[in-house]
């Protein structure tokens, strides 16, 4: 069989870069062990957070299709931090599991171009160094011109409970066992990280009663731009912690967790630590909190979230049922830790194509991230650039001055992880422009201009772009001396200078409805554009004081340094450097500007050497 792009694994990495490829119109295959498990929620069924939530606004300003599908699957939307400023709010929903995977293989199935292969990926075919395909497990070949590989945890996956370890990739699922050493054959640097997951119990069997409990927002804010309205029921979570005996029991068997025991090699998530590092590094606190998270509206599955675990069974049985209202809980399956290979993401140029093999797309936890946005986000990007690549067009690089994907790539291929790469607002330096309410605003254009956004999204969408820019040029137009402002009750200088609408808008104490009071064609304005009105004047002092620095790190963006480039030759660097640069390899001076150990002195030295080298190129 024949296609354009071929993508492996149906987690959310492949899911979306299949369906980004797709969507550029390249004849694309989807290669999954089981059609049936595409979309799966492999451990936490939710969507979104603080950063999190920001690059799923990215996914979906770009016409992805995780948020449409987190809008049809979530059953408790919570807007996080409401109450501090736009820029760091984070949409969040808890999801029905089953719900949410009907809703990806809904949204795969719409795309004609995309056809889905059942099988295991077990080497690449590669003629005179470039992609030509895959070879499954079973002998069977796959052409292509470029392929996207999405393992997550499944490269060289081993679950560990206590002692016990199983091949895996994720509970009852093969892990791959193949491509590791195809990888390590063209080159590529591996290296073992690991993550882990709760206990999985039995929501009927839980004393709901005594438990505190969360609720949904009662307004949900939907993740997508298409979606109208939210539909679902809206559930709650209920709220319980570990007590002194749960960390006593903890602490008597810590020796029989995986991690502790010496079994595990792999480095997990900082910021996702199991019960057992909570516990031992956190030893002093009386309890920690837990999340019971119900796994969907028809399913009495519960996900009890913040006590991840890779202790033996009896000692999970022990501790949960230690904690108040799981006194009797029935555990249907035990947590573990899972290990895995990944690839050390700075062997990737910023379009997620190796570096060392034309035509092969790295995306997702095999990059070293940990999330399912994180892995959304990748795929993304590398379906968008396998297609592009087979049309014999321009790659598309984002800039980390202009959406959190951009940083996220940015800080993987420039700065490599020595953990799982977990997405945070406080990565993003210019995160006051890169907010979750302006995410259309700024990569619809860019979806529209590629070819990759529907007829019915980009319509909408320039319907809303009018309105906004009707909006700001209202606002900017209206004026008011500062002898009128006190006469219709508001408190500014009175300096004789005259302020517009947009100007006063900023002012903390000044919304669009109290300027509607004074000029009523502002109610023109329809409620959806007016908060994005509102949240661009509340930042535009900032942003302007920021916009010198967005425009120099775009300058040093375009200075390009040219492939091999060899630090050697620059005797003013330390060989310490040079090491560090010659592994980095930046793509250019930006992103060398970010490699560890880097000073003024050396950038200089590099762009001086570059430029005598065009020089003398140009001379020749």
């Amino acid at each position: 069989m024949e296609f354009d792009v071929i993508v492996i694994g149906g987690g959310h990495a492949g899911a979306e870069a299949a369906a980004a490829s797709a969507r550029l119109g390249a004849r694309t295959a989807l290669l999954t062990h089981k059609r049936a498990t595409i979309g799966t929620m492999s451990c936490n069924p939710a969507i979104g957070g603080l950063g999190k939530g920001h690059l799923v606004r990215e996914i979906d300003a770009l016409d992805g299709i995780m948020g449409r599908c987190a809008d049809a699957g979530g059953i408790q939307f919570r807007l996080l931090n409401r109450k501090k400023g736009p820029a760091v709010r984070g949409p969040r929903t808890q999801a029905d599991r089953a719900l949410y995977l009907k809703a990806v293989q809904d949204a795969l199935a719409e795309f004609e171009s995309l056809s889905i292969v059942e099988g295991e990926a077990f080497d690449l075919t590669i003629t005179e160094g470039v992609v030509r395909g895959v070879v499954l497990k079973d002998g069977r070949a796959l052409q292509a011109r470029a392929v996207v590989l999405t393992t997550g945890t499944f490269l060289n996956g081993l679950i560990h409970i206590g002692d016990k370890t199983i091949p895996a990739g994720r509970v009852g699922e093969d892990p791959s066992l193949g491509l590791s050493g195809t990888l390590e054959r063209l080159g590529l640097r591996l290296g073992r990280l690991k993550t882990g997951t709760p206990a999985r119990l039995d929501g009927t069997t839980i004393d709901w009663a005594g438990l505190d409990r969360q609720s949904a927002d009662e307004l949900p804010v939907p993740f997508s731009f298409m979606t109208d309205r939210i539909t679902n029921r809206q559930i709650d979570c209920g709220i319980t912690r570990t007590t002194p005996e749960s960390h006593r029991i903890i602490r008597d068997n810590i020796l029989r967790s995986a991690m502790y025991s010496g079994q595990i090699k792999g480095v997990g998530p900082r910021y996702c630590p199991s019960i057992e590092d909570k516990i031992q590094r956190f030893g002093d606190r009386d309890g920690h909190q837990i999340f019971l998270e119900p796994e969907g509206l028809e399913d009495s599955t519960v996900y009890p979230n913040g006590i991840s675990t890779s202790l033996p069974e009896d000692v999970q049985t022990r501790f949960i049922h230690s904690i108040p209202g799981l006194e009797r809980v029935d555990i249907k399956q035990f947590g573990y830790a899972i290990e895995y290979d990944y690839v050390d993401p700075m062997q990737l140029h910023p379009t997620l194509e190796c570096k060392v093999q034309t035509g092969l797309f790295l995306a997702g936890q095999i990059n070293g991230t940990t999330g399912y946005e994180e892995a959304a986000a990748q795929g993304l990007v590398a379906g968008f650039n396998a297609a592009l690549l087979v049309q014999g067009r321009e790659p598309q690089v984002f800039s980390r001055t202009e959406s959190y994907i951009g940083v996220m790539l940015d800080d993987l291929t420039s700065r490599g992880v020595t953990e799982p790469y977990r997405m945070f607002t406080s990565r993003a330096e210019y995160r006051l422009t890169l907010r979750a309410d302006n995410a259309d605003l700024r990569l619809t254009p860019l979806a529209i201009a590629l070819g990759a956004a529907s007829p019915a999204r980009t319509a909408r969408f320039k319907a809303y772009q009018r309105s906004f820019d009707d909006g700001r040029a209202l606002l900017q137009a209206l004026e008011i001396t500062p002898a009128q402002a006190r006469q219709v009750g508001l408190t500014v200088n009175q300096d004789g200078r005259r302020r517009s609408a947009s100007e006063l808008l900023s002012y903390p104490d000044i919304d669009l409805k109290r300027l509607q009071a004074i000029w009523p064609e502002l109610t023109a304005i329809a409620p959806g554009v007016s908060e994005a009105l509102e949240n661009d004047a509340s930042y535009a002092v900032y942003v302007d004081r920021q916009r010198d620095d967005i425009e120099s790190v775009q300058r040093e963006e375009q200075r390009t340094i040219p492939p091999g480039f060899d630090y050697r030759a620059l005797p003013g660097l330390s060989i310490e450097l040079q090491q560090k640069l010659e592994r980095a390899q930046p793509a250019n001076m930006a992103q060398l500007s970010r490699v560890d150990g880097v000073t003024p002195a050396a950038v200089s030295l590099v762009l001086g050497l570059i430029k005598r080298q065009h020089a003398l190129a140009k001379a020749g």
